[in-house]
């Protein structure tokens, strides 16, 4: 009997001990669920994106001016000051690469040789032809002289003999006229010789001395004081040692104004629509977080592009800073809050209660007094961390915001209705 006794007992401890084991798990499980209640008041419209700080005007530290007509398709940046450095007007800025311009320069004297010589061997050439053609004029001229002679004493000859000297006198005359038009023809191809050779020569040698000038703009100076700030090319990287600068697109450098910054950001295309000028801003800066700023939208870009390695179009935003402070600097990274508009007594609940099945049924899950309920809602306006409850909830319903054990299976309360019909309000 007593042994009867003890196995009961044990029965019952056994039993006494699970049963305090599953409440005590059942209270650790549900002490892991988070709630929200559902809120009622003024909704803000935000679009929240990074960015990056810039100088609305900045003073473009540019390289050398004829890089086109040099036909020096690219230079590299073989110097530069550190990012960040404080210069004065006409201190140095970069060293670039040399050695393709150097190239040219020595071709360059060497076509200049060649032409000078060319030069001066034309001049003789046709002095030389000249004074020959010169020297025949004279010959026939005093051919037609020794003809008239003979003509003056032919007066007591036959008239055929007569007739001859005549002659004679006439061709010696033609034959001078000939020549001096061909002396006055070869002159002149002389003059156009010499001419083209001092052109050719011209040319070379203004050349030469413009690819020398430019060789001298290699050196890049400040042409303002400022704070130096590297380039970024296409991709977003910046130019420094060892990037090269096109003839179409010479920056080197620029020396940012920093009274007046921007917030250089992107927004995806489903939201371009929301955002308009003079919107306002909230700025946050990660470098320094315990400083708000504001701002307000002064551009929206017209034509998207392509996000790299993303099949997203973004648009490009500039957000005007309104505050002017010395501890903002270009490359800062900004949080920008965009402000599109304000929801009055309208209901919302964060976006971590949101579940969705399939592409068109949003649904919470919803306390019942002890029960959950897997409740339909219909969605308006949403921000980074909340969203508009159109239909579905009332004010101070408990929604989780985490997943309840045992909901998979269970169906989804529907809405009678149709979320076209509540698009006005969206």
């Amino acid at each position: 009997m007593k042994k009867k006794i003890i196995i009961i007992v044990s029965v019952l401890s056994v039993l006494l001990l699970f049963f305090l084991f599953q409440r005590f798990n059942n209270a650790t499980t549900s002490g892991t669920e988070i709630f929200a209640e559902v809120k009622k008041g003024v909704f803000r419209v935000e679009i929240t994106t990074a960015g990056e700080l810039d100088a609305k005007n900045a003073v473009e530290i540019m390289g050398p001016n004829g890089l086109r007509r040099a036909q020096i398709w690219q230079v590299k940046i073989d110097d530069i000051v550190d990012e960040g450095t404080v210069v004065e007007k006409g201190g140095y800025i970069a060293r670039l690469d040399q050695s393709e311009i150097g190239d040219k320069i020595q071709k360059e004297e060497t076509d200049l040789q060649q032409t000078l010589s060319q030069y001066t061997q034309t001049k003789l050439d046709t002095a030389l032809t000249l004074r020959k053609a010169r020297d025949e004029l004279i010959n026939l001229k005093y051919s037609i002289e020794e003809n008239e002679i003979i003509l003056n004493q032919s007066q007591f000859e036959p008239p055929a003999e007569i007739k001859k000297a005549e002659i004679n006198v006439e061709k010696a005359k033609r034959t001078y006229q000939q020549a001096l038009e061909n002396y006055r023809l070869q002159k002149e191809k002389a003059i156009a010789e010499v001419d083209e050779a001092a052109a050719k020569m011209m040319d070379d040698q203004n050349q030469r001395d413009f690819l020398q000038k430019l060789a001298e703009e290699f050196t890049v100076f400040a042409p303002e004081q400022g704070m130096v700030i590297y380039k970024r090319n296409w991709n977003g990287q910046k130019q420094g040692v060892g990037a090269t600068i096109e003839p179409w697109d010479p920056v080197v450098a620029k020396l940012p104004d920093l009274s007046k910054m921007i917030s250089r950001t992107y927004i995806n295309e489903v939201d371009i629509n929301t955002v308009k000028l003079e919107q306002k801003v909230e700025i946050g800066l990660d470098a320094f977080p315990e400083k708000k700023l504001t701002g307000k939208v002064i551009e929206v870009a017209n034509v998207g592009e392509q996000k790299p390695n993303s099949d997203a179009k973004v648009f490009q935003l500039l957000i005007l800073v309104n505050e002017s402070d010395t501890t903002l600097r270009p490359g800062m990274t900004t949080s920008n809050n965009i402000i599109s508009g304000e929801l009055q007594d309208v209901l919302f609940v964060p976006v971590e209660a949101l579940h969705s099945q399939g592409d068109s049924i949003s649904f919470v899950y919803k306390k019942d007094g002890l029960s959950t309920v897997k409740q339909e809602v219909f969605l308006g306006k949403s921000n980074a961390d909340e969203v508009v409850i159109l239909k579905g909830l009332k004010e101070k319903d408990v929604v989780y915001l985490s997943d309840p054990d045992g909901m998979d299976e269970k169906q989804i309360e529907r809405l009678e209705g149709d979320t076209n019909q509540l698009s006005e309000q969206k």
